[in-house]
């Protein structure tokens, strides 16, 4: 869908999830009816699914919950494209981009994945709760 075309009424979803690895599941399921009800391309939407994956993988991988023991994530479109973000308890380590992961490494490649699929992202941090917010081109 080109940005000159979106709807004018399009709506932000904002979403209360459990701090666990199944919460990921449920979140990708709801973007994929969000933005298919407003005609987003299917590659478009398959790269906005992976990068709510990461994003909220690595939340609950690496942070701890919201004080009420959830994580947020939220999503809208715009003509910048598809907006996600997720919320969690802010832990002891910023995300940060990794430009060399080793070949035989485990992980390291959720944001190198997140930073092809997108236009851009960034960190909002508060006292207690941090945000990462990424732009999938729609």
């Amino acid at each position: 869908m080109s940005s000159a075309t979106l709807p004018a009424d399009v709506s932000v979803v904002d979403v209360v999830l459990p701090h666990e690895v199944s919460a990921v599941a449920d979140a990708r399921r709801r973007l994929a009816a969000y933005l298919k009800r407003y005609r987003v391309t299917e590659s478009a939407c398959d790269d906005a699914q992976l990068v709510l994956s990461e994003l909220l993988s690595n939340a609950i991988r690496y942070a701890p919950p919201l004080p009420d023991g959830e994580v947020r994530a939220a999503w809208w479109i715009d003509r910048a494209g598809i907006h996600v973000e997720v919320t969690d308890g802010r832990g002891d380590t910023e995300p940060q981009r990794i430009n060399d992961t080793h070949p035989e490494s485990i992980g390291g490649r959720g944001l190198a994945i997140v930073d092809m699929l997108t236009s851009g992202w960034d960190v909002r941090t508060a006292a207690h709760h941090r945000t990462v917010h990424a732009i999938v081109p729609s």
